[in-house]
């Protein structure tokens, strides 16, 4: 078994290692740090986007050098009752971008792809080929997976890369078409102006289970596609499963996750959006986070890790309480209505939802008023039972 010794070993070179291994070499270019991942490139094939207003000023320094698509112009939401224009900016990043921002800032030595991870432990990382990555710090950012510790729902989706024939005209994101129909889920369509003749399509599901099918999905994109009149080349398709929080046991997840002395990041380690499985803001605090600790021990930087993950799940229960009342309240069909009413509210409430950084006010007043939802099963929620 051959070895090699580093500062840092980060497993997974997804959006959290990815983003941890560039904090780091922005901060502090003398650590020997290496980015182990299975697949053949950083970042697989997903698209982040997140509000302009989710990052501090670090944070959007962070993703400076990375190429992003910005909208500064506002972004747009539209429910069967009525359409809204937000003036919030709005960005997204391309998992081909990312890939690419990285190995620009990265040494060539700092990145390990197709490296299949067999183990990993407080002093580094075992590799399915035989050899060993041994470390002063190891960081597990391998991706979330499911938990019979965590209740939730799912959010599945499917996106679309399209070329069109004759410039589509859409000049601002639509973050949330709810005006379509909602096949037994919450159900709406996202569309992104990635240029005069581009369009980022996805078609989003919030439903009970992690099921998706790809030619249901993509039959009913092709369908929204011919109702807007944009036809073209399809340059790329993605597909995901991403986690709906609703409760769960934290510590009990974190111990069945956690090797001893290893540190969790990403949706690994809790570090999303509970509701709208955003991941993006709290990978780039956590980075950040990070880069701030790089001298710590192994064992110490873990802890800090932990306690992190552990204010943030805290810090998010008002979000999980609003994601079991979608998710458990009412009828599928009938969930667009919780996010229906709360489009209604004032923008600045909306901006700080999303940043998962909502007020005491912002609380009641998305909490105010009659529910969208039937009572009896608001009720049932809140006081922790499902609603029949």
């Amino acid at each position: 078994m051959t070895a090699s010794r580093h500062d840092i070993a980060i497993a997974g070179g997804g959006l959290a290692g990815g983003l941890i291994a560039l904090a780091l070499a922005r901060a502090r270019p003398e650590l020997d740090v290496v980015l182990v991942e299975q697949g053949e490139v950083l970042g697989g094939n997903h698209r982040w986007s997140w509000f302009a207003s989710d990052l501090d000023l670090a944070g959007a320094q962070l993703v400076t050098g990375l190429r992003t698509t910005h909208w500064d112009s506002g972004n747009e939401a539209q429910f069967p009752a009525y359409r809204r224009r937000l003036g919030s900016g709005y960005r997204s990043l391309a998992s081909t971008d990312f890939d690419a921002g990285l190995r620009r800032a990265l040494p060539p030595q700092a990145i390990r792809c197709r490296a299949a991870i067999s183990a990993l432990d407080e002093a580094g990382i075992d590799l399915a080929s035989g050899e060993r990555i041994a470390a002063r710090a190891v960081i597990d950012a391998r991706g979330y997976t499911p938990s019979p510790h965590l209740t939730g729902g799912w959010q599945v989706f499917m996106g679309r890369h399209l070329r069109t024939a004759t410039p589509h005209g859409i000049a601002a994101p639509m973050i949330m078409d709810a005006a379509v129909e909602q096949p037994g889920a919450y159900r709406f369509v996202y569309v992104l102006p990635l240029g005069a003749n581009e369009l980022f399509v996805e078609d989003t599901y919030y439903q009970d289970t992690p099921d998706l099918d790809r030619r249901l999905l993509a039959a009913r994109i092709e369908a929204y596609c011919q109702a807007h009149g944009w036809a073209g080349e399809i340059l790329g398709n993605e597909t995901g499963v991403l986690p709906v929080l609703t409760g769960g046991d934290f510590g009990a997840y974190w111990a069945s996750r956690a090797a001893p002395g290893v540190a969790l990041a990403g949706a690994r380690g809790l570090f999303v959006h509970p509701l709208t499985s955003y991941t993006l803001p709290q990978a780039v605090s956590t980075a950040l986070a990070v880069a701030a600790e790089a001298d710590l021990p192994g064992e110490q930087l873990a802890a800090v890790l932990a306690a992190r993950a552990r204010r943030h799940w805290n810090a998010t229960r008002f979000y999980r309480k609003l994601g079991a009342m979608l998710m458990g309240a009412g009828a599928p069909d009938q969930r667009y209505k919780v996010f229906e009413r709360f489009y209604a509210l004032p923008e600045p409430l909306i901006e700080r939802f999303y940043a998962a950084r909502s007020t005491r006010l912002d609380r009641l007043r998305i909490l105010c008023g009659r529910p969208p939802v039937p009572v009896g099963g608001a009720v049932k929620v809140l006081l922790g039972r499902k609603a029949a």
